[in-house]
């Protein structure tokens, strides 16, 4: 069994850092920017992000992140200021700035990766893109350097299929979303390709799990129930998964602070209540 403790001896996490340097100084001159006040609006934003992803860059985006332009151009780009709003949002957080290195670097990856697979047509949710952008950091991250076990190349194209298709249609709403029924299987994949509790099994469950936490504020259409939490939640993705909630709220409403507080206390007290069920 792996653990982050003997990950950090034994195997270096690839530095986002280093692999996007440019991206990196682009979301912390951001961060100082929105602090000043000179970032006021998601308009603002939106020009600067358009400004910073020229074609070029996108191209270069797209050969180290698969599917990286078709999210960008959907909906307008209004996925790519999101994930750009995700970063700023984590770089300004209490919880991320208080992990340990490790987990910094993991978290980083976690964002960039979080939504790669999303598609929003006719302005309808994706509801199951998760699974995608999960199947899609499975794909890129041993390119990446990340570590994978011997079974990796016999097993990821089956379960990337699987993982695809563990869909179902919502009996309310007639939409689609993920089925996680096929949580066991699609978890057991991971842990066979990526090792247990590795930097890469860590982002991989972290991206396939930011849709499935049960939230008042903003309840997802297949959230898991407490029996599921304790079954695949412990404290490492536990804590991940609550700077990535956290994070995501600012996504949408980090220019909207009347929605930005009561969101971010509510993900608060839900992540509270996991920490008590894994803890039983």
């Amino acid at each position: 069994m792996y653990n982050l403790a003997t990950m950090e001896v034994n195997q270096e996490i690839p530095g986002f850092d280093n692999q996007f340097p440019d991206l990196n100084q682009f979301i912390l001159k951001s961060v100082d920017l929105y602090n000043a006040g000179k970032i006021n609006s998601w308009d603002a934003l939106e020009e600067r992000v358009d400004e910073f992803f020229t074609p070029r860059r996108m191209d270069e985006m797209e050969l180290l992140v698969p599917h990286w332009c078709k999210m960008a151009s959907s909906a307008n780009r209004r996925t790519l200021v999101h994930v750009m709003c995700v970063f700023m949002g984590m770089f300004r957080m209490a919880e991320f700035l208080s992990v340990s290195t490790s987990q910094q670097k993991i978290m980083k990856w976690i964002i960039l990766f979080h939504d790669v697979e999303k598609e929003i047509p006719d302005g309808k949710r994706d509801h199951a893109h998760a699974f995608r952008s999960a199947v899609g950091a499975a794909r890129t991250l041993p390119l990446l350097g990340f570590f994978v076990t011997q079974e990796y190349k016999s097993i990821i194209d089956d379960w990337d299929q699987f993982t695809r298709s563990a869909l179902k249609t919502d009996e309310k709403s007639a939409e689609i979303i993920q089925d996680n029924h096929k949580l066991p299987k699609i978890l057991n994949g991971i842990d066979q390709m990526f090792g247990q509790d590795t930097p890469g099994a860590l982002i991989i469950k972290t991206i396939l799990f930011h849709l499935s936490v049960d939230m008042n504020f903003w309840p997802p259409p297949s959230p898991l129930t407490n029996e599921e939490v304790k079954n695949y939640f412990n404290r490492e993705l536990t804590s991940l998964l609550l700077i990535m909630n956290l994070a995501d709220n600012d996504g949408w409403n980090i220019f909207k602070p009347d929605v930005w507080e009561p969101a971010r206390i509510d993900t608060i007290k839900v992540f509270e209540k996991i920490e008590k069920l894994i803890s039983q």
